[in-house]
């Protein structure tokens, strides 16, 4: 499906790496030619870019890029396999460039150290064949999806929680795209990322598997790619399960008569950045928390994370208040008392004190990074996840 003329030969050291292709009748020397001539566009080198990335750097994939600016934490080994131990701290795109170099020195690797986002990603996609989403947020969901909308490109797309996953090829010229699918993003804190509610750690490999099957498909031109159609995985009772997508004749991206024709601000689209409070008066620091935690300051320590994460990791003498139930909760709360919210990472606590703040708590802060910059700058024994 995916365009390819006059495709290249196969040296003699690939005809050797590739024979368990060659003596497939779909694939064969001419599919493994594609494969060559074929690039693909990698967002996101984690969870499910890196079994992804390592299954299309193995069967030839000529051009391989990936888009990472991330470190390797200690956290990512569970289930990104493109790292290991002696990796924490270092650039994600450096390490997996090495080991996929190590996989396939034949092809040609591509490395993006920068964030995408709606000022460089049609650059991006630029000169990419296939774009394979790896992303673990619905900001950057939305914008690999109307990029490739815009661009024409498609995009095998893939998703998980917990022990459930999926994966589609969204593809506006010739089907759905992620919109029809979800028109509008769920509120800010109401569906927790992987950090937040967690993922088992074999998860990615299987809907990274899918992803990379896909992105093979679309190349060779073989078999029923998943155009309009999701398919549904659940690890806990092994079972798969397949939903027939339909194209929105008026979204906003795909339609024939489409309101969207170039990027968005996609944070402020997700709610992320529409009313999050930015005020030295609103946020506050780690140290300066501490601080006022020395001088002994009568201060509400309020934690709007799931119980789940208030078990594992939390503050001292904080109140567990989950952000999906403070609007019914909130009269509990003192008023004239000093409030200091946190989550993981700064995110929904945010939004809470927005809220909060509306409600007439004028004495509510964020703490900024949440408990995860909590445990990095000012007491390491509390647990990082």
């Amino acid at each position: 499906m995916v365009d390819s003329t006059s495709p290249s030969a196969l040296t003699d050291r690939e005809l050797r790496r590739y024979s368990r292709h060659l003596v497939i009748p779909e694939v064969g020397v001419e599919g493994q030619r594609k494969l060559k001539d074929a690039s693909v566009l990698v967002v996101g080198a984690g969870g499910l870019g890196s079994p992804v990335s390592m299954y299309l750097a193995a069967v030839g994939v000529g051009r391989l890029g990936l888009v990472e600016f991330d470190e390797v934490d200690e956290s990512n080994l569970q289930r990104q396999v493109l790292y290991g131990e002696s990796d924490i701290g270092r650039p994600k795109l450096q390490v997996a460039l090495d080991r996929l170099r190590e996989i396939n020195p034949l092809i040609e690797l591509v490395g993006h150290g920068e964030k995408i986002d709606a000022s460089n990603a049609m650059s991006l996609l630029e000169g990419y064949d296939v774009v394979v989403d790896g992303s673990d947020n619905f900001p950057t969901r939305y914008l690999v999806n109307d990029a490739c909308v815009l661009a024409g490109k498609p995009e095998v797309y893939g998703s998980i929680f917990r022990f459930e996953g999926q994966s589609s090829v969204f593809w506006g010229a010739r089907g759905p795209c992620y919109r029809c699918l979800f028109p509008e993003p769920p509120p800010p804190g109401l569906v927790p990322s992987c950090a937040e509610g967690g993922v088992l750690g074999i998860l990615p490999a299987i809907i990274g598997s899918l992803q990379a099957n896909e992105v093979v498909k679309l190349i060779l031109g073989v078999g029923e790619p998943l155009i309009g159609r999701l398919v549904l995985f659940d690890a806990l009772e092994t079972s798969f399960r397949e939903v027939k997508l339909k194209k929105n004749p008026e979204c906003p991206v795909c339609s024939d008569n489409p309101t969207l024709t170039e990027l968005i601000d996609y944070e402020r689209f997700c709610g992320l950045a529409a009313d999050e409070p930015s005020t030295e008066t609103v946020n506050v620091s780690p140290e300066s928390l501490a601080a006022w935690m020395e001088e002994g300051r009568d201060l509400l320590l309020l934690d709007v994370r799931t119980p789940v994460e208030h078990q594992t990791s939390r503050l001292d003498n904080s109140l567990l208040m989950p952000l999906q139930t403070l609007p019914r909760q909130y009269e509990e709360l003192d008023r004239d008392r000093p409030i200091v919210v946190y989550c993981h990472h700064g995110n929904r606590s945010a939004h809470a004190v927005d809220f909060l703040r509306r409600m007439g708590f004028e004495k509510t802060f964020n703490l900024v990074g949440g408990i995860d910059a909590w445990s990095k700058r000012i007491d390491p024994s509390v647990p990082k996840y």
